[in-house]
């Protein structure tokens, strides 16, 4: 009972880690990267859509990103949506085939913006493994009685070690991804 607590617990506070690793790929370090447009979504059809179910992307050169539309009817919506996206600070060009999106070099005060950001996202994820860590506690706090109090205490121990190993691995891809922002 208490493995079962301990395995879904260190299982959430996993994907807590995941989702914050895509998060911190959604901003920008100068360089285009279609993992920038992930998380937008398009009003198409009166429906939010994520663009990369409406459209291809290339990346012919280091800062320009070509997106190609599978529906051309799209592509107005498409631009409306680059362009009303604070995390990317970009103009998109509409040739009426395709867009292409340029991205501009980051100035040092755009740079400290964007590790702001990603300070923001990372503080979202210790407080998600946070929470893990208190649903897990209070699941093996409901084990008393059904099994020993030695052993309840040795599963908070490792579930306690557990948050700090992923809280550690969140502040790890943090410093990573705060040496590639800050990176002239």
């Amino acid at each position: 009972m208490i493995s079962d607590v301990l395995t879904e617990a260190k299982d959430k506070m996993a994907q807590s880690i995941e989702v914050a690793k895509d998060d911190f790929a959604t901003v920008s370090a100068g360089r285009a990267n279609p993992a920038l447009f992930q998380k937008l979504l398009v009003e198409y059809y009166g429906t939010p859509t994520p663009l990369v179910q409406l459209a291809g992307f290339q990346q012919p050169e280091a800062r320009v990103l070509v997106i190609t539309p599978f529906d051309k009817s799209a592509l107005k919506d498409i631009e409306k949506a680059i362009v009303a996206a604070p995390h990317l600070g970009v103009t998109p060009n509409n040739d009426g085939q395709l867009i292409r999106v340029t991205m501009p070099e980051l100035t040092a005060e755009r740079r400290k913006d964007y590790v702001k950001i990603v300070r923001d996202k990372a503080e979202a994820a210790r407080v998600a493994i946070r929470n893990v860590r208190r649903a897990g506690k209070t699941d093996l706090d409901a084990l008393t009685g059904e099994v020993g109090d030695d052993e309840i205490a040795r599963g908070e121990k490792e579930l306690d070690a557990a948050t700090k190993a992923a809280v550690e691995q969140i502040d790890e891809a943090l410093k990573k991804k705060e040496s590639e922002l800050l990176e002239v």
